[in-house]
């Protein structure tokens, strides 16, 4: 018996001395957004965020991301529409002040990786997949993905036919020890 619990123990210790996780924050993560209409388009993004990369060595597949952002820290290039992006209309931060992202699976897909997630806005979870080139180490982690979102799947739909549904985004992750 205390054969096995010391057999237990080790491989316990030996699991977790193979993972590695990085804090992530506004420093070394960025998320930034473009919406569009017919006339034109607003480039944003948010501030602050705080979360955690996690993985086992440099396996970029075992990637576990879990990711706060501080709505209120939400900025675009006019602020004007930053003060409507943070009402009802939109994403109505005071209600719900923070936005949530945690990966379920990353894949390898070609070159690159297909990175699975549930995100939160508003209060609502949709599960998204995105491309992203990722790269893993003991010593940091690094993502960079663009994509698209339809603002619709959250209810977020103030300007039907006058902005565009879809939502680029760009998230880049320069984490090290």
């Amino acid at each position: 018996m205390k054969r096995m619990m010391t057999m237990a123990c080790l491989l316990a210790f030996v699991a977790a001395a193979g993972a590695a996780e990085f804090k992530l924050t506004g420093d070394n993560t960025t998320i930034t957004f473009v919406g569009t209409k017919p006339d034109g388009k607003h480039d944003g993004g948010f501030k602050k965020l705080t979360g955690t990369a996690t993985l086992d060595g440099d396996d970029a597949t075992s990637l576990k991301l879990a990711v706060e952002i501080e709505m209120t820290s939400l900025f675009s290039d006019n602020d004007m529409l930053t003060g409507h992006l943070k009402n009802a209309d939109f994403f109505e931060v005071k209600r719900f002040p923070k936005a949530k992202f945690e990966t379920t699976k990353v894949v390898k897909d070609g070159t690159g990786y297909k990175v699975t997630g549930k995100l939160t806005l508003r209060g609502k979870a949709v599960e998204v997949t995105f491309p992203a080139n990722v790269s893993a180490s003991a010593d940091g982690v690094t993502l960079s993905s663009k994509f698209k979102i339809d603002r619709n799947d959250w209810g977020i739909t103030h300007g039907k036919g006058k902005i565009d549904p879809e939502v680029a985004l760009s998230i880049d992750v320069k984490a090290k020890k």
